[in-house]
């Protein structure tokens, strides 16, 4: 079983885990599978394991789907502390393809009542993530296109532990919900400062701690809170370092 690759789930207590174990099962999904669309009853809860990453998606009028929240080992989506089958508001898909494991949202509420535990430790999470979208909303209305491009490269490259991003810049601008034009100029000074290298279909990260320097402090102020909240969930050097061996 791929639990240790969950720093959610190992953040339980070992009977919780087993308890949990007995309804969890594998998959691997590939970057794009799309898990929810807006309106679809959720009935499976997906934790991304080790490098795989999942991204909320909100869809605008001109059909544009602007991100809202990443979700690597740190976390889940899917019926994460709602009672019953409630419809999905936004696109949830596979950002970076990879292991996942999977649970029907019928044996994780059935899981919940036997354990407080887990009850008590989707609610914390629910409160990380809300966190997460808190702060994602604030960057989007205050901070530059390159601070905050410079934010989401970052956290990808915590969360899949790779440098290596596939990613076009067209789909970078939707993600970020801004014009093609912008992210190319932006892409264009990373490139300039050595910071990124770009190919087909793929953005390379190769100085990480110095465009870590031109991001804003949004990713910081997530993982301090997942510290105070969830300590020891958030992905970290250790983790990337654990992918690799």
């Amino acid at each position: 079983m791929l639990i240790e690759g969950s720093n959610l789930l190992m953040n339980l207590q070992s009977a919780d885990r087993q308890l949990l174990g007995e309804s969890l099962s594998e998959c691997i999904l590939r970057t794009g599978h799309i898990l929810y669309e807006p309106g679809d009853v959720i009935q499976r809860c997906y934790f991304p394991c080790g490098p795989s990453v999942a991204s909320f998606m909100v869809m605008l009028e001109d059909g544009n789907a602007v991100e809202t929240a990443m979700i690597g080992r740190e976390g889940a989506v899917g019926g994460i502390v709602s009672s019953g089958h409630l419809p999905a508001f936004a696109r949830t898909g596979v950002l970076h393809g990879g292991p996942f494991l999977s649970i029907a949202t019928s044996d994780l509420e059935r899981a919940k009542e036997r354990s407080p535990s887990i009850s008590r430790l989707f609610a914390r999470y629910a409160d990380c993530l809300l966190a997460q979208v808190f702060q994602s909303v604030a960057c989007n209305a205050n901070h530059m296109i390159e601070q905050r491009a410079a934010k989401w490269l970052c956290a990808a490259v915590a969360r899949t532990g790779s440098n290596e991003i596939t990613m076009k810049q067209e789909q970078l601008a939707s993600i970020m919900g801004v014009g093609r034009s912008y992210v190319s100029r932006v892409v264009g000074r990373f490139k300039a400062l050595d910071l990124i290298t770009v190919r087909r279909g793929v953005i390379k990260v190769t100085d990480a701690e110095s465009l870590k320097g031109l991001a804003c402090q949004c990713n910081m102020l997530v993982e301090r809170h997942f510290e105070t909240v969830l300590a020891g969930t958030y992905p970290t050097a250790a983790d990337r370092f654990r992918r690799a061996v």
